[in-house]
């Protein structure tokens, strides 16, 4: 037996996608994968065997399923979804059944159904085909993560409770009868919203997760209940589009996108239109030396195609400012999250704009010893989540999760000059040009943000585990004003 595993994780998603197969056959399967296949079908073709079938764990709702666009390129490839949502999923496909068996070569994948997280979803045991029912792992999707498993809020808050009582069910009659010894190769990893506190690790094991995995310890079905439904965080805005789009089947892309260079006239032309949508993808000092009004910062990095989901309005035509090098990997990360309408971008950058005569705005990036030394009248914003808040926060600051700071903007004073800070400040670039948007004038980024004040041995209020935390701090009285140099040197910071 060859054996073909591979996981392929996608950054900033926190998916994982699985190759499983056999070389000595040639064939393999593919489990879970996100839309840019392209590194699937490189990958399968490295190790000489063809993706024959795509199983789906689960109608996917935090990223756009490659499904559809796989069997684009594999037409004899078969997409494989559990039975019980063949009524939500409109695109052609095997059904599903528990204790179906699907051989590649020596590898025997026995599907398992997992309810819980999502009625349909499947988990997928990986055994020899001599010892078919001596399993050696499960791929579990995301009925169970690293000390953690699948949330159960995403259709809502009354099935969420049906919802509960099937993974409940899930976890104790099928994990738990699994040997100790059994790998566990999650669909989810930390930093993902599909699960709460997953683990840092990309695998497990059935006895870790039966020691320490807290879902596992609560042997009653109400406690457990009320514990999966309190404890997921706020569900993005974005997941029901996708689990619609995912069920109704995505566009195939079928090639990469070129983006349309635009002169800076004609950027400043298609800005006038309603249905213009302007997304800055520079990084946070870029960004806040010069920039054009209205645009959104939206760093030109894997987890943009999460924040693009909360934030970006699948409606509109995307203009883009953007570094030469990073357009294709913008397209990507964006693509992953269904946003396929790109305007153009801006040709020669912010250099080609200022030049050309348009205005610019500037969001200042203050550094923790200058905000050290800001007073009372300053409104400081903390837009970590309620996770991280929890371990410790800066004295005296406002705690708004970024996923909620529009909703909850009435918590704040535009006219008071504001501060914003994150764990290490990709996430407060975004949230100032946000509410830089909504009128705040005079607002600040806070570059390294909450690591760089812990790295200063500065005062910390809230719980920390290695720091000594204090209820609050006063400060001497200093305004933040937004410093504007030169237009020469403006000039010289937008290049």
């Amino acid at each position: 037996m060859g054996l073909i595993f591979e996981a392929i994780p996608t950054e900033g998603l926190a998916s994982i996608a699985y190759l499983v197969g056999d070389s000595s056959a040639g064939t393999a399967a593919l489990v879970d994968p996100c839309v840019d296949v392209d590194r699937y079908l490189a990958l399968a073709q490295s190790r000489r065997v063809t993706i024959t079938h795509i199983f789906e764990t689960h109608i996917h709702a935090d990223m756009v399923s490659g499904s559809r666009e796989l069997q684009s390129h594999l037409p004899n490839a078969k997409i494989c979804l559990s039975w019980e949502g063949a009524s939500d999923y409109k695109q052609p496909h095997l059904p599903v059944h528990d204790g179906d068996r699907f051989g590649f070569g020596e590898l025997v994948l026995t599907a398992r159904h997992t309810p819980g997280p999502t009625p349909e979803h499947m988990a997928y045991l990986l055994s020899e085909k001599r010892n078919p029912h001596s399993p050696w792992g499960v791929l579990s999707g995301d009925s169970l993560l690293v000390n953690s498993t699948g949330r159960v809020d995403l259709l809502g808050l009354e099935r969420g409770h049906h919802l509960a009582e099937q993974l409940y069910s899930t976890l104790r009659d099928f994990y738990l009868h699994l040997p100790d010894g059994v790998i566990v190769y999650p669909g989810h990893g930390p930093g993902s919203p599909c699960g709460v506190e997953i683990g840092g690790r990309q695998v497990t094991t059935i006895g870790y997760e039966r020691l320490h995995n807290p879902y596992l310890q609560i042997p009653e079905l109400e406690e457990f209940r009320n514990f999966a439904l309190s404890a997921a965080p706020p569900q993005p805005s974005y997941f029901p589009r996708m689990k619609t789009l995912n069920a109704e089947g995505p566009e195939i892309i079928g090639h990469s996108v070129e983006l349309q260079p635009l002169s800076a006239q004609a950027f400043h032309q298609a800005l006038q239109e309603e249905s213009s949508l302007l997304v800055d993808t520079r990084n946070m000092f870029a960004f806040g030396a010069g920039h054009i009004a209205g645009a959104l910062n939206l760093g030109a990095s894997p987890v943009m195609t999460i924040w693009g989901g909360w934030f970006l309005d699948p409606e509109k035509k995307i203009l883009l400012v953007v570094d030469p090098h990073e357009k294709v990997n913008v397209v990507r990360y964006l693509q992953r999250s269904g946003f396929n309408n790109f305007a153009g971008y801006l040709e020669g950058g912010m250099a080609a704009w200022s030049s050309a005569g348009y205005p610019l705005q500037q969001i200042p990036q203050r550094s923790v010893q200058q905000l050290r030394e800001v007073g009372n009248n300053l409104q400081l914003v903390d837009v970590r989540s309620s996770a991280e808040h929890e371990q410790g926060y800066i004295p005296g600051a406002i705690h708004i999760p970024l996923p909620r700071l529009l909703e909850q903007l009435a918590k704040l004073n535009p006219e008071l000059p504001t501060a914003v800070y994150c764990a290490a400040g990709y996430r407060a670039s975004l949230a100032t040009s946000l509410l830089r948007q909504r009128g705040f004038k005079n607002i600040n980024n806070i570059p390294g943000s909450w690591e760089a004040w812990r790295e200063a041995g500065y005062p910390i209020a809230g719980r920390s585990c290695d720091t000594v935390c204090i209820p609050q701090v006063r400060i001497p009285k200093v305004v933040l004003r937004p410093s504007i140099p030169p237009s020469g040197a403006l000039a010289r910071l937008a290049l």
